[in-house]
């Protein structure tokens, strides 16, 4: 275990966990103030994980949604990144430690945000996930999106040679949250507008799109009225809408349903969407079991009024992480929290006043249906259709990170919304099994890279000396014109 290496003065010391909208913002707060800041995240980009199904489906590509963190805080010169997944938290000796393939790294700091955000939810059932992926990170989308397109390919293939392809073009994506709905509504679309022309033994407009939730409504925290609206569309595209279902079940081949009434259905489908549910990040049980403050049924921490820990004032969590007057797990909650600890750390070395209790401003909930169908809920006001629609692409747009992630999500918007194109249908195998194939390693992908500080000097020359060689042969051939003669 090494420490990080520490080229700061003796300023305040505050660190980050997270990258993510909570992670960035805050980092990004502390700009200006008297401060050093080292952000720890487990990925070397910035999320924008609301738009993560259009990468799953071919609308973006993932570089639009996810800029790398170095170069947003680039001209942050108060600000430096470290690669690691925080795999302990000390608050008594205010130590943080982080981890990347077998590296372990120990970080002091004098005050901390934590805002490593939440993963995926499977209520108990985590083995759902080999055959279910959730949709919190790059690799979920891109490994989402090999299965969808992979579905119509093995469809055709399967088709040619006159097998029943049905399990293939049936996709089944659980969970009616805005994630779940945006999901079912593009592979609806893929597979009536985008695809319809290029497959010749399947017809891609029959593909049975499903989407499934045990709650009695589609999009519940949007209100019955927006619900039902959401529904009707839904229907209107192809999919078929299945409520008060709990899936029991997942296997390579298909889902389980079983309804209250006790009935069961089974479901063929290859390709499955989970998009239900969530727990916070693990980090808030070594919290609590620090601090004694308590944790919710999804993982999330109590905090103080001011979003620090019980005992710790140093400490802020922030974002899906904590549990707080009812706060949405939405990204504005941890933008807001993100700026109110940034402003409170650098108020109290200046002396100031604290500014008082966190309030969540709520700037209103959008989910998008498809193109040109969208529902909006901001304060009392309720909209559907296009209007909603172009007020989801404006805020989307203004919230992706940098000039380039938005000039390249328009252009991509205009192609997928206006066209039928989707510009980025690139697939590989290592996308759909490269997780899978990891998880059997022991240790995961630390397993394939040798441990720190091996060091085989005797191997490196020799492989020095070869590639010298054919450098020198590779210069006498050109030099004596030799190349394409016959010396038989």
């Amino acid at each position: 275990m090494a420490p990080a290496p520490d080229t700061s003065t003796q300023r305040h010391r505050v660190v980050v966990i997270g990258s993510g909208f909570g992670g960035l913002f805050g980092a990004k707060g502390l700009k200006d103030a008297d401060v050093d800041v080292t952000v720890i995240a487990k990925t070397t980009h910035h999320l924008f994980q609301p738009l993560l199904y259009q990468v799953a489906t071919g609308i973006l590509s993932e570089g639009s949604i996810a800029p790398p963190t170095r170069e947003v805080l680039a001209g942050q010169k108060n600000a430096k990144t470290l690669l690691g997944e925080v795999v302990g938290i000390d608050l008594d000796k205010k130590l943080v430690t982080s981890e990347v393939l077998g590296r372990r790294t120990v970080t002091p700091y004098d005050s901390l945000l934590v805002a490593a955000g939440a993963t995926q939810s499977y209520f108990g059932n985590d083995h759902f996930a080999t055959y279910a992926p959730g949709m919190k990170s790059i690799d979920d989308a891109l490994e989402l999106r090999g299965r969808i397109f992979g579905a119509f390919e093995m469809a055709e293939l399967g088709a040619s040679r006159g097998d029943n392809v049905d399990h293939h073009l049936t996709f089944v994506v659980v969970g009616a949250g805005p994630t779940g709905v945006e999901m079912a509504g593009q592979i609806a679309e893929l597979a009536h507008r985008t695809l319809k022309h290029d497959f010749r033994a399947i017809n891609s407009r029959e593909a049975r799109v499903v989407l499934v939730d045990a709650a009695p409504q589609v999009l519940p925290p949007f209100g019955a009225k927006l619900g039902d609206k959401t529904k009707r569309e839904l229907e209107k595209l192809g999919v078929e809408v299945i409520l008060g279902a709990m899936v029991t079940d997942v296997d390579e081949r298909g889902l389980t349903i079983a309804f209250k009434d006790g009935r069961t259905e089974r479901i063929d489908s290859v390709a499955k969407i989970w998009a239900a549910g969530v727990q916070a990040s693990t980090l808030t049980k070594t919290l609590s079991e620090q601090t004694g403050a308590p944790l919710d049924r999804a993982g999330r921490i109590a905090v103080n009024p001011d979003l620090t820990l019980p005992g710790h004032p140093e400490v802020f969590v922030v974002g899906d992480m904590i549990s707080l007057d009812n706060l949405p797990g939405v990204a504005q909650v941890a933008i807001q929290g993100a700026k109110y600890a940034a402003k409170e750390i650098d108020g109290r070395l200046k002396g100031k006043a604290p500014q008082g209790p966190f309030k969540y401003f709520d700037k209103g909930s959008m989910a998008i249906i498809s193109r040109f169908r969208a529902v909006a809920m901001v304060g009392k006001l309720r909209l559907s259709g296009v209007v909603a629609w172009l007020m989801w692409l404006f805020v989307h747009l203004i919230y992706i990170t940098g000039f380039k992630g938005r000039l390249t999500a328009l252009l991509h918007w205009t192609i997928s919304f206006l066209g039928r194109g989707r510009s980025e249908r690139t697939t590989t195998v290592q996308q759909i099994f490269a997780r899978q194939a990891l998880e059997q390693l022991a240790g995961g992908a630390a397993a394939l890279v040798s441990e720190p500080g091996e060091y085989d000097k005797a191997r490196e020359e020799a492989r020095r000396r070869e590639l010298e060689q054919q450098a020198a042969e590779e210069q006498r051939l050109t030099d004596a014109n030799a190349r394409g003669i016959n010396t038989r």
